[in-house]
């Protein structure tokens, strides 16, 4: 077609240069005209065919990915149709971490790097019961899964970090029966750590209840007993708790709630340090002692209350803490927290802010199970936690902590510094 009408196009250059009639030049600027006018329709036509043809490839594609999807698991041998039952994910903490202590002289400048790794596996074994087991590293120390690189490249541990049931029965919504060791049951407002360090995986089986309350009311009931120390020649040492708090949610998001919680650690006074293989049998972590024994009971009593709100579509949250050993032998019975949370670090380009103060008399808490950053661990002190984190994409975030605070019955000062990098998958 294109070779007619250059030919056409050709007669014509002939044409105006030469002696051909005026009628015969009519003629074929008509029969160029024609020929141009079938070229473009027939260039439309083509046009509409390879469109079509386009949303055919499309609509195909669409249905092999559906019925893939629908048949993938039915296309699994029986020998591996257990995948569809198990979830992996895990996380790796990269750490630099400074930090400065004023005892009887300044221990200025020291310098570690740390590493936090976990591996999660979730399984679920029915409708009405699901799986959880975690490894992770560090040591034996139930507040911390931090390890250290040192020991000239020495290779590193692994300890068994969670393994549980979790039992959900369908004639009961919102209910959960929890057995083995566990994430904690216990709602702990901002995430704050004033009586448990987020570590801390108690052993034993806790209940989780919800009760509705109308559209815009929940009551959380949750309790457990645990096994804190087993002793083949005597009591064993053992924890009772119980916590209800009531969260109303506003209409255009923002919630409000508040509870009280109760924590019973029976056999504890006059026992020695808990922590066993991991800590000297003289260091209590804050807690009174006597002839190398505990000096006090710990019946824990505790109030708290958080409010979240938005400023300018980033959320907010305040919050308080407050604990109170009502079976401590001294009059170091008490502590407190308050703090507030700023934005989400989850979109990549995203951050969150944080800051919370906190006065943690001797006894208030046990030692043990406290945070183990603050003023190095256990209670006794009292200071500033400032934090920030930037996502800098998907399931990678980089965090800054800082600890400004004061420690022992001199108010000594102790000031650490944190730089992580968090991976997740």
């Amino acid at each position: 077609m294109k070779k007619k009408i250059l030919l056409l196009v050709w007669l014509l250059v002939l044409a105006s240069g030469g002696g051909v009639k005026a009628d015969e030049l009519a003629e074929l600027k008509r029969q160029l005209a024609e020929q141009a006018k079938l070229l473009q329709q027939m260039q439309q036509r083509l046009e509409q065919l390879e469109a079509s043809q386009k949303v055919q490839e499309q609509n195909v594609d669409e249905k092999i990915s559906k019925a893939v999807e629908e048949k993938q698991i039915g296309a699994l041998p029986e020998s591996l149709k257990w995948v569809e039952n198990v979830k992996l994910s895990g996380d790796l903490r990269y750490r630099h971490e400074t930090r400065d202590t004023q005892g009887s002289s300044w221990q200025k400048g020291r310098n570690r790097h740390r590493i936090r790794a976990r591996l999660g596996l979730d399984a679920k074994v029915n409708s009405e019961v699901d799986l959880g087991f975690r490894i992770a590293s560090g040591s034996a120390d139930p507040a911390s899964t931090n390890q250290t690189l040192e020991d000239s490249f020495s290779s590193k541990e692994l300890w068994l970090d969670l393994a549980y049931f979790d039992w959900h029965p369908n004639g009961i919504p919102a209910f959960n029966l929890i057995g083995g060791k566990m994430k904690n049951p216990f709602y702990k407002v901002g995430g704050n750590q004033l009586i448990w360090d987020g570590d801390v995986n108690p052993e034993g089986i806790a209940a989780k209840y919800v009760i509705a309350l109308g559209d815009y009311d929940k009551l959380h009931i949750n309790g457990g007993g645990f096994w804190v120390n087993e002793n083949s020649a005597g009591a064993n040492t053992s924890l009772w708790g119980a916590q209800a708090y009531l969260k109303h949610t506003f209409k255009n998001s923002p919630y409000l709630l508040g509870g009280i919680s109760y924590f019973d650690y029976a056999d504890i006074k006059g026992r020695g340090n808990l922590k066993g293989t991991w800590s000297t049998s003289t260091s209590f972590f804050g807690n009174t002692s006597s002839g190398n024994r505990f000096a006090s009971d710990y019946d824990i009593f505790e109030a708290f209350g958080e409010f979240g709100f938005e400023v300018k579509e980033m959320p907010v949250a305040v919050f308080g803490d407050y604990a109170k050993n009502t079976a401590s032998a001294s009059s170091q019975d008490t502590g407190w927290l308050i703090g507030c949370k700023v934005n989400k670090a989850k979109k990549p380009g995203t951050w969150e802010a944080s800051y919370n103060y906190r006065d943690l008399q001797a006894d208030a808490v046990l030692g043990a199970f406290t945070d183990s950053d603050f003023i190095g661990g256990g209670t006794n002190g009292r200071g500033h936690t400032f934090g920030f984190k930037y996502q800098i994409a998907n399931n990678w975030q980089t965090a800054l902590t800082y600890f400004h605070n004061e420690w022992g019955d001199n108010n000594a000062d102790y000031r650490k510094l944190q730089a992580d990098l968090i991976f997740k998958f």
